[in-house]
């Protein structure tokens, strides 16, 4: 090969070298550009699913906005149809008729003579509360009771828990009691038998803290039936004509729901002597008074509801109130002798732990003249004792310790009471 030829070859590789360089570097340029680009695609396609979400997100919103707007144009065409509906007036059933029924409407007393509503034929009763419209008179509805909401709330709903068990002392009350209130409501049929009408009412009476009111506790606790508890205090209203409707509703519900029991503790508070000092205050607790007495034995029968009532003042009751037919029986709870105290306090310690030198009978020789309440007040006030220096057994020293404080604590109230107080 002459040097001619040498050279045009090593030009001719040289050539070539040049030319593969260059495709090499335009190749790694084009690949960076398309990572380039595959980035900003990536980068697109995450802030579009991005936007992707929020749409979404705001799509639902806007969803529930609209659901909530239809909701409120449901109920404000609901409110509107209830605007725009005719009202109904309300009328007392007065008689039944084979076809038509005679009603009186409330407000202005018209009687109307108006047709039977299929609906209601069979169960229509004299003395109901229906609806009617205003164009026919037509009963529409028929309607429960008035009954005032005090009268409502002073039905006892859960039972106090109590037991004739834990009543101390009182075997021959607690056996009135039942003859009394108990066995008409649960077995009318002894004093069908026998061919006499069964007692209407007992009123308890006695020295505070004797267990009058835990004896109507027990009652509730273990009659079958509906349970009304009041106080004389609840009747007493500030408005003229008030107290009087409040007893009318209460007996209303009582019959509503009978069998039922109706006790009203310290029933002096309404039912004492008549009199008359000249005040409205006055007459409206004159005016509550008669109501109860008419409630209790008048006209209208009570039907299976029974009266319980307790008083410490017996000789401030008006003697209408006392009469048989309203009160048959009235039953003294008397303070406990020495074996009823030796049972209440058996009662109250029972989940007490007594120490070994503890003797409740000379407890019940030692606390003479003392109520069941303040047995009770002994028993606790013994439990404070043991709590204060922190222990767990309650020895003869902390009982005879509360002893001496409750005796101390009775006679402070007895000399701070007023003169006229134990008269």
């Amino acid at each position: 090969m002459s040097e001619n030829d040498f050279e045009n070859t090593q030009d001719a590789h040289n050539s070539v070298s040049i030319e593969k360089s260059i495709d090499y570097e335009q190749l790694s340029l084009e690949n960076e550009e398309l990572h380039e680009k595959v980035k900003a695609l990536t980068e697109k396609v995450s802030a579009a699913q991005i936007e992707n979400g929020e749409l979404k997100a705001n799509v639902l919103k806007m969803t529930q906005i609209i659901e909530d707007h239809r909701w409120e144009i449901r109920r404000l065409k609901n409110q509107i149809e209830d605007l725009t509906k005719t009202p109904f007036f309300i009328a007392t059933v007065m008689e039944l008729f084979d076809e038509e029924v005679l009603i009186k409407l409330h407000g202005n007393n018209q009687e109307i003579l108006t047709h039977k509503a299929p609906d209601f034929e069979d169960i229509l009763e004299p003395g109901m509360r229906v609806a009617v419209n205003g164009a026919a008179y037509v009963i529409m509805d028929i309607l429960s009771q008035s009954t005032d909401v005090r009268a409502q709330v002073m039905e006892l709903i859960q039972s106090p828990n109590v037991s004739y068990d834990q009543v101390g002392g009182l075997g021959d009350v607690i056996q009135e009691v039942v003859e009394t209130v108990e066995l008409p409501l649960t077995q009318p049929e002894l004093f069908k038998n026998i061919g006499i009408e069964p007692p209407s009412g007992v009123l308890l009476y006695g020295s505070p803290g004797t267990g009058k009111t835990l004896i109507a506790k027990a009652v509730a606790t273990q009659a079958n039936a509906t349970f009304i508890r009041m106080s004389g205090s609840d009747l007493v209203q500030k408005f003229v004509g008030e107290g009087a409707r409040l007893v009318k509703d209460i007996f209303t519900m009582a019959r509503s729901k009978a069998p039922a029991i109706l006790f009203i503790d310290e029933i002096d508070a309404v039912g004492g002597t008549r009199t008359f000092d000249g005040t409205s205050g006055s007459a409206e607790v004159n005016r509550t008074m008669l109501q109860l007495l008419a409630e209790m034995d008048g006209f209208d029968g009570r039907g299976d509801v029974k009266i319980m009532a307790a008083t410490n003042r017996k000789d401030l009751l008006d003697p209408a109130l006392l009469r048989p037919g309203r009160f048959d029986r009235a039953i003294e709870v008397p303070m406990p002798e020495e074996q009823a105290r030796l049972e209440i306090l058996h009662i109250h310690t029972k989940k007490m732990h007594l120490g070994q030198d503890v003797d409740l009978a000379k407890l019940a020789k030692e606390t003479a003249g003392f109520s069941g309440a303040d047995l009770n007040a002994v028993a606790r006030e013994a439990g404070i004792f043991v709590l204060r220096r922190r222990g767990d057994t309650v020895t003869m020293k902390d009982l005879a310790d509360a002893v001496k404080k409750v005796k101390k604590d009775g006679e402070e109230n007895r000399t701070n009471a007023p003169s006229d107080m134990f008269a």
